[in-house]
């Protein structure tokens, strides 16, 4: 069987949606999970918005954009889903189905937690438009009403002002700073740490 139907077995069978599905709408986008054939969209909009990425994100590999590592998110992405511990999606534009971005619950603790850790990324010529924050609205709805998660946790670096304006715009709430908590860009660094829980009350838009 190949990956990409793998990956539509378990999604069916997780939650009974076809993989092309929508999982959550906003008014101007919409998540669904990765597919194979998101590759050229996805390389093309990772490699022009590299600048804009990289002093936020873990050092990119030289084969970063290649046809094979993005194979390989694939499959990490079916043993995520396999063994229920993360959830990734493509922030997909509602009008013409461009890619705009990404968004993971990762981390997913069940137990006594019931808690994951959100992480995302959006394309430069994306941003500063208030797509990214309906993206972690659907993938809030997501966590809590899907998942039933109780808590979703988030970090950004404390220079990152839009991220932790992003964050608090949500309903996240700041709890704390961790020391040297992520390795970013070749570096290890402080992050704010921020979390929500279901019971939280939570502003749109």
């Amino acid at each position: 069987m190949s990956g990409s139907l793998v990956l539509s077995s378990l999604w069916e069978r997780a939650f009974g949606d076809p993989p092309t599905a929508a999982l959550a709408v906003a008014s101007r986008l919409y998540l669904r999970r990765p597919r194979t054939g998101d590759y050229e969209q996805w390389a093309a909009l990772r490699n022009q918005s590299r600048g804009f990425l990289t002093p936020w994100e873990p050092s990119w590999p030289r084969d970063a954009l290649t046809r094979d590592s993005f194979r390989r998110r694939i499959r990490r992405a079916a043993q995520e889903w396999r063994e229920e511990t993360g959830y990734g999606f493509f922030l997909v534009r509602r009008t013409d189905d461009a890619l705009l971005g990404g968004i993971t619950l990762g981390s997913v603790r069940r137990g006594v937690a019931q808690t994951a850790t959100l992480g995302y990324w959006l394309g430069a010529p994306h941003a500063r438009q208030g797509l990214m924050t309906e993206g972690v609205e659907c993938a809030l709805d997501f966590a809590f009403d899907r998942l039933g998660l109780h808590r979703v946790e988030a970090a950004c670096l404390p220079n990152n002002i839009a991220s932790r304006g992003l964050l608090k715009k949500c309903g996240f709430r700041e709890e704390g700073l961790a020391r040297e908590y992520l390795k970013i860009n070749g570096r290890w660094t402080d992050h704010v740490l921020f979390g929500i829980l279901a019971t939280d009350s939570r502003p749109r838009g």
